[in-house]
């Protein structure tokens, strides 16, 4: 008789148990790990001593090669040493969205209740492609994208949501389900979000026809004139929250011409959307219920680790352009049985429980109290914009909408076209490699005859801040727009 192989042993001899997350006993473990991942968290946090590490990428992967110099190693170090020495380079190495000073991006800086959350979804590992996997995350799940629609479509009939990786995959449904229902051409404002150009090209659908926007936000009478010819065959995306501006397009008066000429209607609200928490701020994004599909983010103002996008649809029965079978998961008599069928909630099949971590954190606040951080956030960019318009050595562009404040260095005027633009690209480079701030950039049609000027923004997503926190970063900006501007004027053509 044949002897039974052996099984090979444990990393560092530690009983192969002892490694899982989950099972009797996995929470136990779990304790006694987070104490030395979070010493690693703090000790490069108090390293970094900022909101990014100073010296720019060169700076970054000459510090990881130092501390980590053998790659794959053939031999462990153990859970402990490398959760503490890993921890510690990543929070080192990494932009820390909870600083005031790093505000360039839809960056936020996430709940802890939405962290813990997500440490016990990973424990766990609920795949949500067939509900033997997850059975009660499935049902979690359901009952909070159920809630999310209702809260986009309070009056519609049957309305649903599924989870998406963001704004970029909500997109792609948007367009995806507009295909599926015999609607080709996607139309957008020249203020939409890359990814919807990009969606169209992923899905063979013609490049989208680009209405004219004017303050960041699309024309209606312009779109009037674009869907003429094109009435039913046209998918419109319109957005609550450009990217560059925060701005929100006209929705009702949009909705309304998609009516009367039979266009389907999209809304990227991945920015934007969760205003609809807020009784001060919802009027804001009035129109979004008439929308055949929206995009939300609550990676954005939702305050959750990255990914936690939903796509909601104004009828659930548009959602079933999704349906795809895999006998190994959705099985037809399993589902007549009465199984949950999770494969058809998604454009991917394995997918993290990322709705358990949303959830827990819409138990904790209540929609209530999402709105009153989003509150906080916009009224910290309406005081930040008064300070920009007060200062001296900084333009504003205009009043924000939601969080954004965009702005621009006198001294940038004060050079001739292109020169201008490249001061304002070099000030955002020095404060990021200095390691002093990380804020955005935008082009923008202010320029003379509407050409393209550089702008620099502040995307305010930090809801424990008042106005007064950025007062610093604002100086900073004018400082070395100043110390940068002989520079740049000697350095450039146009200029000399």
């Amino acid at each position: 008789m044949a002897d039974a192989p052996s099984v090979p042993a444990a990393p560092s001899g530690v009983a192969s148990a002892e490694w899982l997350a989950g099972g009797p006993g996995g929470a136990d473990r779990l304790a006694r790990l987070l104490p030395a991942a979070l010493r690693g968290m703090a000790a490069g946090t108090a390293e970094r001593g900022g909101p990014v590490p100073a010296g720019g990428p060169a700076a970054v992967a000459a510090a990881l090669a130092r501390a980590q110099s053998d790659g794959l190693a053939r031999h462990g170090v153990g859970a402990e040493q490398a959760l503490e020495e890993l921890s510690a380079l990543l929070a080192a190495g990494s932009a820390d969205p909870a600083d005031p000073a790093c505000a360039a991006h839809l960056h936020c800086p996430p709940l802890a209740v939405s962290v813990v959350a997500d440490v016990v979804a990973s424990a766990l590992n609920p795949s949500m492609d067939s509900w033997d996997q997850a059975p009660v995350a499935s049902e979690i799940e359901r009952e909070f994208t159920t809630g999310i629609a209702r809260l986009c479509y309070p009056d519609a009939a049957r309305p649903d949501a599924v989870i998406t990786s963001g704004g970029t995959e909500s997109n792609l449904l948007g367009l995806l389900l507009a295909r599926e229902s015999a609607v080709t051409r996607p139309v957008c404002g020249a203020n939409s979000h890359h990814s919807v150009a990009r969606a169209a090209w992923l899905l063979g659908l013609p490049a989208p026809v680009v209405v004219p926007c004017v303050d960041d936000r699309m024309v209606p009478s312009a779109l009037a004139e674009a869907l003429a010819s094109l009435g039913a065959q046209a998918v419109v995306v319109a957005t609550a929250g450009t990217t560059n501006t925060g701005r929100i397009d006209p929705l009702p008066e949009i909705a309304e011409i998609c009516r009367r000429t039979g266009a389907r209607l999209h809304v990227d609200a991945a920015y934007g959307g969760l205003a609809l928490c807020s009784e001060a701020l919802r009027s804001r994004v009035a129109g979004l219920e008439l929308a055949d599909s929206v995009a939300l983010d609550l990676h954005k103002f939702g305050w959750q680790p990255v990914a936690a996008g939903v796509f909601a649809a104004r009828g659930a029965t548009d959602l079933q352009a999704l349906t795809v079978r895999a006998e190994y998961l959705n099985a037809d008599d399993d589902t007549e049985a009465g199984l949950p069928d999770l494969l058809g909630r998604s454009l991917r099949t394995s997918r993290r429980p990322d709705a358990f971590r949303m959830a827990v954190t819409l138990r904790a606040l209540g929609t209530a109290g999402i709105g009153v951080l989003v509150e906080r956030c916009c009224a910290n960019a309406s005081g930040v914009h008064a300070m920009v318009e007060d200062h001296p050595a900084l333009r504003s562009w205009g009043a924000p909408e939601l969080s954004t404040v965009v702005f621009r260095p006198v001294a940038a005027d004060e050079l001739p076209g292109v020169a201008g633009d490249d001061l304002v690209a070099q000030v955002r480079r020095t404060l990021l490699e200095d390691g002093v701030a990380v804020i955005g950039r935008g082009a923008l049609p202010t320029g003379p005859d509407g050409e393209s000027q550089l702008w620099l923004k502040l995307t305010l997503l930090h809801p424990h801040t008042e106005a007064a926190d950025y007062r610093a970063l604002l100086d900073a900006v004018a400082t070395v727009a100043a110390d940068l501007r002989a520079t740049v004027a000697r350095e450039s053509p146009v200029a000399s």
